[in-house]
C-alpha cells in the first residue's frame, strides 16, 4: 500500500522572496507598474499624488489583512453583504387598513364556505390542499369561482 504525505499548513502561502508570497509580489509588480506610466504620462506634482495612491492601494490589497482574511476578500464580502443585507424586516402598518379590509372580507367568505363543506361530509384530499394553501398565504389565496 502506497502512502502519501498530506499537505500541512494549507492557509498559507508560499513563500517566494523573504516573507513576501506569490500573490504580494505580483501586486507589488502590478503596482510598480502602474508608478511606472504615471512617472511617464504626467507631470511631477500629479505623479506625486497618483504615486501616494498607488502605493496605499498596492500596501493595502498586497499586506492587509482583516479576521485573518487578505483585503481583497474582505472588500469582496463588504460589497456582497451591501448588495444583499441580512435583515429583512416586516413593515405591518405600511399595509393596516388595506389588509385588514381584505382579511374580513376573505373570512366571511370561507366561514360560508365551510359552513357549506360542513353540512356535506369528510373533506377530500384536494379541498385540503386548497384550505391549506389559504392558511398558508394567510388569506391572500383566492379560490377561483
Amino acid at each position: 500500500m502506497q502512502q502519501f504525505t498530506v499537505p500541512q499548513f494549507i492557509e498559507r502561502e508560499t513563500q517566494v522572496i523573504g516573507k513576501i508570497s506569490v500573490r504580494q509580489f505580483l501586486l507589488l509588480m502590478v503596482g510598480g507598474g502602474f508608478i511606472f506610466l504615471s512617472f511617464k504620462l504626467s507631470d511631477l506634482p500629479l505623479f506625486f499624488v497618483q504615486a501616494i495612491i498607488i502605493i496605499g492601494l498596492t500596501v493595502l490589497f498586497a499586506f492587509v489583512r482583516i479576521n485573518g482574511q487578505p483585503f481583497h476578500y474582505f472588500l469582496l464580502n463588504f460589497l456582497e453583504t451591501l448588495k444583499r443585507p441580512n435583515s429583512r424586516v416586516w413593515n405591518k402598518a405600511k399595509f393596516g387598513a388595506q389588509e385588514s379590509a381584505m382579511v374580513k372580507e376573505s373570512e366571511d367568505k370561507d366561514q360560508t364556505k365551510d359552513q357549506k363543506r360542513r353540512s356535506k361530509g369528510p373533506l377530500s384530499v384536494s379541498q385540503l390542499s386548497r384550505l391549506s394553501l389559504i392558511v398558508d398565504t394567510g388569506g391572500a389565496y383566492r379560490e377561483e369561482e
